[in-house]
């Protein structure tokens, strides 16, 4: 097996980091070991997108190092139940085509007029 390169290294020494800084915290473990895996398959020639993982990762580092942070958790939308993963914008239709409530702003940025005048 080759050696690792740089960035290689500079990605599992973040893991470990982020592994001890979590300690204590509620969720930070697991959530830094799921998105390691979710990242891991990641092409080794996707340069960028790791370049941009590991600055993202390295601000997460600060915060929890930070006497502020508590525990570490994620923003997730919860999917209604007859919603499939991917939701309309996979089937090419937009949140706009049903017959919802709709903002009271058009696309203009301007305030709606209704027709009963309100």
């Amino acid at each position: 097996m080759s050696r690792p390169s740089r960035l290689q290294r500079q990605v599992l020494s973040l893991y470990r980091e982020l592994l001890r800084a979590g300690r204590g915290k509620p969720g930070a473990e697991a959530r830094v070991r799921a998105e390691f895996r979710q990242n891991a398959s990641l092409p080794r020639t996707d340069v960028l997108r790791i370049e941009y993982l590991y600055r993202r990762g390295r601000r997460q580092l600060q915060l929890l190092r930070s006497d502020h942070a508590k525990a570490l958790g994620a923003f997730v939308r919860p999917r209604g139940p007859t919603e499939e993963p991917g939701g309309a914008a996979a089937l090419g239709t937009s949140p706009d085509d049903d017959d919802g409530p709709k903002s009271p702003l058009d696309d203009t940025g301007a305030p709606e007029i209704r027709p009963d005048g309100r």
